[in-house]
């Protein structure tokens, strides 16, 4: 009796088995809503470097910033939010480096 349910069990362990490619199902992803994606810091932090090198007219901060920007713009997931926030990103970055050296020097800053 104890064999009889034994090998019945072994049998459906062996159709419930994930080693047997008969048996594999493909992966798929969990669904989720734009609200519960994770928080793109490459692109926060494209727009706050882009905005000190506007406002303060850092060239470095302008410098980081275009680098943020292609760092988000690789890993983008949400392609509609994350498309404002890069284009705002860059579009800041590109308005700290004209200013930066096309624009007139800095107060208080003059070559001898």
């Amino acid at each position: 009796m104890k064999e009889g349910t034994s090998s019945g069990a072994g049998a459906a362990a062996a159709a419930n088995d994930p080693r047997q490619p008969s048996t594999a199902k493909p992966y798929a992803p969990p669904k989720l809503s734009p609200q519960d994606l994770p928080i793109d810091y490459a692109g926060f932090l494209a727009v706050v470097f882009g905005v000190i090198g506007v406002m303060l007219r850092y060239k470095a901060c302008s410098w980081i910033a275009i680098i943020f920007c292609a760092q988000s713009l690789a890993n983008m997931k949400n392609y509609e939010n994350d498309l404002k926030q890069v284009s705002m990103a860059f579009m800041f970055a590109i308005m700290g480096l004209v200013t930066n050296y096309f624009g007139p020097p800095r107060p208080g800053s003059t070559k001898r």
